[in-house]
Formats: C-alpha cells, sequence, structure tokens
C-alpha cells in the first residue's frame, strides 16, 4: 500500500515533506515554497530540516514563501469529508441504461 504522505525527496531521508522547491534556470532562482497539492516530475519535496539548510548554487538566488507546516497535513475534517464520499458512492445503486429500441 502506498503511504498518502510524501517524503523529502533527498537521499535516504524518510521524513514527511513540507515544502516544494522548484528551480526556474531562465531567472537562476530556486524558489521553495508550501508543499504542492500533486507530485511534479521537475520539482522537490523537502522535510523542514532540508528546507531549513537549503542553499542554491553560486550565482542563484533563493525565494523562500511562507511555509506553515500544519498545511502539510491532513485535517481531521478533510479526512472525514474523504470518508462520507466514499461511503455515498458505495450507497448509490449504479445507473441502470434503458435497453435500445428499435
Amino acid at each position: 500500500m502506498v503511504s498518502p504522505v510524501r517524503r523529502c525527496s533527498r537521499t535516504a531521508c524518510a521524513r514527511p515533506a513540507v515544502a516544494t522547491l522548484t528551480y526556474v534556470y531562465a531567472d537562476s532562482t530556486a524558489v521553495l515554497g508550501p508543499l504542492a497539492t500533486y507530485a511534479e516530475p521537475h520539482c522537490y519535496d523537502l522535510c523542514a530540516e532540508h528546507s531549513e539548510r537549503l542553499t542554491a548554487p553560486r550565482g542563484w538566488e533563493v525565494v523562500r514563501l511562507a511555509i506553515d507546516p500544519a498545511a502539510a497535513r491532513p485535517r481531521g475534517d478533510d479526512l472525514e469529508a474523504l470518508a462520507d464520499a466514499v461511503r455515498e458512492a458505495a450507497r448509490t445503486p449504479p445507473r441502470r441504461t434503458p435497453p435500445p429500441q428499435g
């Protein structure tokens, strides 16, 4: 089973990710912001420790957007809403299409 918690992209780090790092090569800028909604192939998810220690290559600028560590964790009401939606989908009988007339 796949864990719903995304992990830090750094090698040998299994801590949960709290931020997403994106490189803007045209501007020589590294942007570190809140954890992206979806994992993107050219972005890197980082844990709190690696986010704090991040440095950019020489000549590059780092833009740090505010990161709310609590936002990275699913809230109870989010999980309840998801569970309710799954229950409702299971209760709804499948639609039957009428047979073709002719």
